[in-house]
């Protein structure tokens, strides 16, 4: 029979804790109505009273299906619950579920509450009972819980009873310092469960400040919990918390876990977590991490020719699940190491037809390896290799050509006496038979220099005529620079990353002594890149 395990996420409280975020409350929203929709059970929405917006939050709180859940601490010591006015305005929020976090490790209470061992397990017992009095569900975060019972477990125990007992739905262990270990957390989640607390009464809420926050969750649900607990993208305070990104494909396609357990989240919702993910990142202005599980850019890319050749032959020689399960797809990319194999792959993946014996392929590989040795990296520009084979194999149509460009800095005083730099572009293209001059400058609305490149980024997809309305929707999401040789020998090497409002992401390469001359290549190659995949060839009122 299967068991039900809960998801719990708190990326709009614990995530909130990281280093550099703070979510508005549109985007509190968007976040809250994403998690719903990916099928998480309880969405914690942060701590009312303890910032604004947290409060206006739950004023703003979109309904949901998911367990919308307001976080607090319980009573201080010397008052009574029902008199004690931060724990009032946890329930004001008017949530379904309400979870308060309490002390369980004696070196927390004697020294950062300074009472009493019983003072604690009362106000841990009285806090809960009142929450549930008011009809609500309750639980309950047991701070430092591994540390506690490492040091006093009777203690750490006695305080979970006091929850239970007063009618705690949940009663959530954490590894709050977040140095515990699988082996242990599996270890002490048993005797928990042994000592009479059911494990389906238990949830897990660990941190990853020894890279360790998701097999520890693991662990714990290997050994009985039936609460997850845990982030989109692993944020949170210090080194983040459990990744739920990671989590949740790993429950429901490993075993045991996957014939184990129903949790809220379908295989449909599943293949929109990549599209979750970068979400997050797009409102954190953050950019992806190529390496992460299941959703990373690299997570199914297969670099060399050896691997690329069994990948042809059966995806399963070299990927552990179908990079579709969560929304990604597989990635052949070229590089200097790339044969035949690789070549024929990337290609159909682009939709290149190509017949295996013509001899363009093989010039197409000299020319990848001969660039590479410029100092251009095909391997992350996938986009840019794509132009190279096409051009090659004649199926590159011109939209629009360049004629010329200008670039201007200049650094002057402005009218408060501060000096300032500014930099202006200018772009000329062809398109048809009419010319067309688009001029930018790299001041921001806020009045901040954004450079060169900006500048020219701005002119260059300013006016493109009967393109313009595929190009609108781009935008420049990173940009990384590199200088591949030393001395007067120097050579920059660019490579941006582009998205567009289909959630496509491609990368494009550019090199050259000077860094707007690699910049621009790069950007030209990111907007023929995209006006291929919009309208495969050019407009017929721009070809007359």
């Amino acid at each position: 029979m299967r068991e039900r395990l809960y998801l719990y996420d708190t990326t709009l409280r614990d995530g909130q804790q990281t280093q550099g975020v703070q979510f508005s409350v549109a985007e509190k929203v968007m976040i809250a109505r994403a998690l719903d929709g990916l099928g998480v059970d309880y969405v914690e929405g942060g701590w009312p009273g303890a910032n604004p917006t947290d409060s206006e939050f739950f004023s703003a709180a979109p309904k949901l299906r998911a367990v919308m859940t307001a976080f607090g601490m319980t009573k201080r010591v010397g008052r009574s619950a029902g008199n004690d006015d931060v724990l009032a305005l946890v329930l004001d929020a008017g949530t379904k579920a309400v979870c308060l976090v309490g002390k369980t490790h004696e070196f927390h209470v004697t020294t950062a509450l300074g009472c009493t061992l019983e003072e604690n397990r009362a106000a841990i017992a009285d806090s809960v009972a009142h929450v549930v009095a008011q009809g609500r569900e309750a639980l309950f975060d047991a701070e430092h819980f591994f540390d506690g019972y490492r040091a006093n477990p009777a203690y750490a125990l006695d305080c979970l009873r006091a929850a239970l007992e007063a009618g705690a739905r949940w009663i959530v262990l954490c590894d709050t310092n977040g140095g515990t270990l699988p082996a242990e957390v599996g270890r002490v989640v048993a005797e928990v469960i042994a000592s009479g607390i059911p494990g389906d009464r238990l949830g897990i809420h660990c941190h990853d400040d020894t890279g360790m926050a998701v097999a520890c969750s693991l662990a714990a649900v290997d050994a009985g919990v039936r609460q997850v607990q845990g982030t989109l993208n692993g944020l949170g305070e210090r080194c983040g918390n459990a990744n739920l990104v990671s989590l949740i494909p790993t429950l429901l396609l490993k075993e045991p876990y996957a014939s184990r357990f129903d949790t809220g989240v379908t295989p449909e919702a599943m293949a929109g977590l990549l599209k979750t993910s970068r979400m997050l990142d797009d409102i954190l202005n953050r950019v992806p991490l190529r390496a992460a599980p299941y959703v990373g850019a690299s997570a199914f890319a297969h670099k060399a020719g050896l691997h690329a050749s069994a990948i042809l032959k059966d995806p399963t020689t070299y990927e552990h699940v179908p990079p579709g399960v969560t929304g990604n797809e597989r990635i052949i990319p070229m590089s200097n190491q790339a044969g035949q194999s690789n070549l024929r792959t990337r290609l159909a993946q682009a939709g290149i037809v190509v017949d295996p014996k013509d001899a363009r392929l093989g010039q197409i590989l000299e020319e990848v390896k001969a660039r590479e040795d410029q100092g251009y990296a095909y391997d992350g520009a996938q986009a840019s290799f794509e132009l190279l084979a096409r051009r090659a194999l004649g199926q590159c149509p011109q939209f629009f050509e360049v004629k010329r460009y200008r670039v201007t800095v200049e650094r002057r005083k402005n009218k408060y006496d501060r000096m300032i730099s500014l930099s202006e572009a200018v772009v000329v293209v062809k398109i048809g038979n009419a010319k067309m001059l688009s001029v930018s400058e790299s001041m921001d609305e806020t009045g901040t220099d954004r450079g060169p490149v900006n500048a020219l980024a701005k002119a260059l997809a300013k006016d493109l005529g009967p393109y313009q309305h595929c190009i609108d929707s781009m935008k420049l999401v990173d940009f990384k620079v590199r200088i591949t040789q030393g001395g007067t020998e120097a050579v920059t090497r660019v490579i941006i990353d582009s998205e567009d409002d289909q959630g496509r992401r491609w990368s494009t390469v550019g090199v050259s002594p000077n860094i707007v001359d690699a910049s621009f290549e790069a950007l030209l190659d990111a907007i023929q890149w995209k006006l291929i995949r919009d309208l495969g060839q050019p407009a017929q009122e721009a070809a007359e």
